[in-house]
């Protein structure tokens, strides 16, 4: 009983430090000034954490987990949504757009950039992020084969590795983000939908 009484309590610490990663860089955490600011006792964290590094460890994966679900959550509506191959391409082209474009899109993608940098150095935060980027892709690869089975997808490529070039595809513009001349929003929206539409979906037939 006590133990689930703290998981509230440790979740708002955990959202107090979510909310400083998107404000600045981590070295500017200081867990006083979380604890201060979530009324949670110092040794409370220290008990339940371990470390200010575990802190924010449980921080970063938590973030990263809500990245992934919510973009989980807009496939598995269209893939809910979809009636016949002709709607999905329809409801697929501009979710592609959704999920790449827009500088909200572009924080998102830094953001899981970071937390996987931070992974690196930090075996703990690697094996946390792993096991919710495993469940993640089990997940979409299950999508896959939901729209394969309905007659959505190629059936003839791998579920899993179209899972993997789907998330590649959405998430590989961080590699543009840095570029002094990227390509304008227009013409990656336009290049990724074709892309995708011809790897991905056969071509409607109405």
């Amino acid at each position: 009983m006590k133990q689930a009484r703290s998981i509230p309590v440790m979740r708002a610490v955990i959202d107090a430090v979510i909310e400083r990663l998107w404000q600045g860089d981590e070295t500017e955490i200081r867990i006083p000034d979380i604890c201060q600011a979530t009324g949670v006792n110092y040794g409370s964290v220290y008990h339940h954490f371990g470390s200010r590094e575990g802190v924010i460890d449980a921080a970063y994966d938590q973030l990263f987990r809500d990245l992934v679900s919510q973009d989980l959550a807009r496939i598995e509506a269209v893939s809910g949504r979809a009636q016949n191959a002709a709607e999905y391409f329809e409801l697929v082209r501009p979710l592609v757009d959704v999920l790449s474009g827009g500088e909200e899109r572009r924080r998102r993608r830094a953001m899981r950039v970071r937390i996987i940098s931070a992974s690196l150095t930090r075996p703990h935060l690697a094996e946390l992020i792993g096991e919710t980027q495993a469940e993640f892709m089990a997940e979409l690869t299950d999508l896959v084969r939901l729209g394969q089975r309905n007659g959505f997808l190629r059936p003839d490529v791998d579920a899993g590795g179209l899972a993997t070039v789907l998330q590649a595809t959405l998430f590989g513009r961080v590699i543009d983000d840095v570029s002094a001349d990227p390509v304008e929003q227009a013409t990656w929206e336009a290049t990724v939908g074709t892309l995708l539409m011809a790897v991905i979906n056969p071509a409607p037939s109405a």
